[in-house]
């Protein structure tokens, strides 16, 4: 035999100890279960009731302040204030003008959105779109709308054809950035399945672009809304007191004039209240059926 063979035949396997368990020993290995989280921990969980916390802390603080400079024509209290605010809703004045100021904001909004799109689809398909959406985005997004107001008296006169033109105005830009980068940011293999599938123009964009970029299009339509929301209280000051009518921005201007201060912030809380519900509610539900159902947010 060869000096191989002969070392191989002296490797033995080696013995390895095995372990019996009893039962018993293995039944009183506690389980790994899930805990019920206590009801403390279960309401932390709710991002809404988080927030109601925080608005009534925010109440407390503004009634304590309002009580501890005791001049309403300051600073009224919360309690002052929320009399105000319902006696306002009781007679029907503040419903009135906080309808006619969503009435020319849904107008105003329509047509920026309308235009914001029109814009991005001929600059996602065209590089001479790009340049002209680009152009256009650095020259009249630092513009403020306001400042376009004694344009808009000249041009569409008293009413809500100056307040739609500056809302058209603060809208457009804001969705159309954001739209184009989202869909700048889609990805190139994306891309590629949408024109293997033989998609193109609308359809490309409707059934590849928009769905993996809603999230940068969503977010352009708050940052809209909310340009959109304050010009218009801010246009309606203006407008107010040129044509001694308007929405809620008249309202807050004529109450100041009579120096109404509490019934001013109740004007101001209607601004405030709207702004929660659109965001809170409206959108809120937007994202939860589409960013969140289709799992593009952790």
């Amino acid at each position: 035999m060869s000096d191989v063979t002969m070392s191989a035949q002296k490797i033995v396997a080696p013995q390895r100890a095995e372990f019996v368990r009893d039962a018993s020993e293995t039944s009183q290995v506690p389980l790994v279960v899930e805990k019920p989280l206590p009801l403390i921990g279960r309401l932390y969980n709710q991002s809404w009731l988080r927030k109601i916390v925080i608005l009534v802390i925010l109440a407390l603080i503004w009634e304590a302040y309002g009580r501890y400079l005791n001049n309403n024509l300051l600073f009224p209290t919360f309690s002052e204030t929320m009399s105000a605010f319902f006696t306002n809703i009781g007679n029907g004045v503040l419903p009135a003008r906080a309808w006619a100021s969503i009435k020319v904001l849904l107008m105003g909004y329509a047509v920026g959105v309308t235009l914001a799109a029109l814009l991005t689809a001929l600059a996602i398909t065209t590089r001479i779109g790009t340049d002209f959406l680009e152009t256009l985005t650095s020259m009249f997004n630092p513009l403020p709308a306001i400042a376009l107001l004694p344009l808009a008296l000249i041009w569409f006169g008293l009413g809500n054809g100056s307040l739609v033109f500056v809302l058209v105005h603060s809208v457009t830009w804001a969705i159309a950035l954001n739209t184009h980068s989202g869909f700048l940011s889609v990805s190139r293999t994306l891309k590629m399945v949408g024109r293997n599938y033989g998609l193109g123009g609308f359809r490309y964009i409707s059934k590849i672009l928009i769905p993996a970029a809603f999230p940068s299009i969503l977010t352009g339509l708050k940052i809209g809304w909310a340009f959109a929301w304050r010009t218009l209280i801010a246009a309606e000051l203006v407008f107010g007191v040129s044509s001694g009518s308007g929405g809620l921005g008249w309202f807050i201007f004529e109450n100041k004039n009579s120096l109404d201060i509490p019934t001013v912030f109740a004007g101001l809380l209607t601004v405030i209240i709207i702004g929660l519900v659109v965001e809170n509610i409206i959108f809120r539900a937007i994202e939860a059926n589409t960013i969140d159902r289709w799992g593009m947010q952790s």
